[in-house]
């Protein structure tokens, strides 16, 4: 298995594609299923989509991670924006600043098995979420 890390810029709308695809060819060499390639897929494409709406410019790390004899996909989000004023109401589903669903944060937490935030205003905020594959490695 070849563990490794992508780091995208997020500066420019094509870049949350990149990024997703990215994400995606990563969680396939780990060994998750289809769905799961979707899921990540998914949460990141949600990550880069709020660091370009939010905060203008980020980056997303992905980097594939291994843990008691398992693998795993670690996604982080990371911006030097306004910082996130509410983080309880930002985590509701279907609260929204900017005129969209309300699925950002929500359906990233969902989608991923761990997930935390840590946000400053006018610092910056940093996600970061991991997956955890089903299929255990020696």
């Amino acid at each position: 298995m070849n563990y490794h890390q992508v780091t995208v810029e997020i500066k420019r709308e094509y870049d949350i594609f990149i990024a997703r695809q990215k994400g995606k060819v990563l969680a396939r060499e780990i060994g998750f299923n289809a769905v799961d390639q979707v899921r990540i897929k998914t949460a990141i494409s949600e990550l880069a989509r709020n660091i370009y709406l939010y905060a203008g410019e980020g980056k997303i790390i992905v980097e594939a991670i291994r843990e008691n004899h398992r693998a795993g996909i670690r996604v982080s989000a990371v911006d030097r924006g306004p910082g996130i004023q509410d983080i309880n109401l930002a985590l509701q589903s279907g609260y929204t600043s900017s005129g969209g669903l309300g699925t950002g944060l929500p359906g990233v937490q969902k989608l991923m098995d761990i997930f935390n935030v840590h946000t400053m205003l006018e610092v910056g905020t940093e996600v970061t979420a991991i997956k955890w594959c089903m299929q255990r490695i020696n």
